[in-house]
């Protein structure tokens, strides 16, 4: 069973990733999953403000030991830009845009370990897999605004990426208080897991195919 790691854009998917992904991978096998949030020098974590230093960290860990595999979690959503610009900026909509920009840094980074991943269209997507951590934690009357864009979206990863319209400005405009690091994941955790792997296909898909890395010799 090889080590995981995981490269985050900050200290919410870090936790994200330690509290409610990696006990569910534990239970697929994978003993070690470990969040990386991007190192963007002097001391800086966390943030994706350029592609040089997610590609530096991400090359770091891939020499790091017995060939571990390597993933990233970071969110489409004012993604600067990634290797392959002349390809992924012909996409017709966001999710072939995203998945031409894995494929892209993919083929910049190399390497059968290594694993992209873009969260299609952010970290607060994952949120309106359900309204049941927006009722536990928020005020009826927030939680009854946010449960009417759970049900008009079945698939909370189409939630449009326009300025106006992220999952996490949605959030903002009817809770003004709201904390990325303090509600995202107390939010995440009320849902729980599974519940977001069977609303998020393409979440979904990038957690098999990382116990399938990991799990194959």
């Amino acid at each position: 069973m090889k080590r995981l790691y995981i490269v985050v854009e900050g200290q919410t998917e870090e936790e994200f990733v330690k509290s409610i992904l990696a006990p569910h991978l534990l239970e697929q096998g994978i003993f070690c999953v470990t969040p990386v949030a991007i190192h963007r020098g002097r001391g800086a974590r966390g943030g994706m403000v350029s592609y040089e230093p997610l590609k530096g960290d991400i090359l770091r860990l891939l020499r790091d030991g017995d060939a571990p595999i390597v993933s990233t979690l970071i969110d489409f959503f004012r993604c600067p830009d990634t290797p392959g610009k002349e390809v992924w900026n012909k996409a017709s909509n966001h999710q072939q845009e995203v998945e031409l920009r894995e494929q892209e840094i993919g083929r910049d980074i190399g390497g059968r370990h290594f694993i992209p991943y873009i969260q299609l269209h952010e970290f607060e997507a994952l949120l309106f897999s359900s309204d049941v951590g927006f009722k536990k934690e928020l005020s009826p009357k927030e939680a009854g605004k946010l449960s009417k864009i759970v049900e008009d979206y079945p698939n909370p990863e189409e939630i449009n990426s326009s300025p106006e319209g992220a999952p996490s400005k949605r959030i903002l405009a009817v809770v003004s208080y709201y904390d990325k690091v303090f509600h995202g994941n107390l939010i995440a955790g009320a849902i729980g897991i599974k519940v977001i792997l069977e609303r998020c296909p393409r979440f979904r898909a990038w957690v098999e195919r990382l116990v399938s890395a990991c799990s194959s010799e």
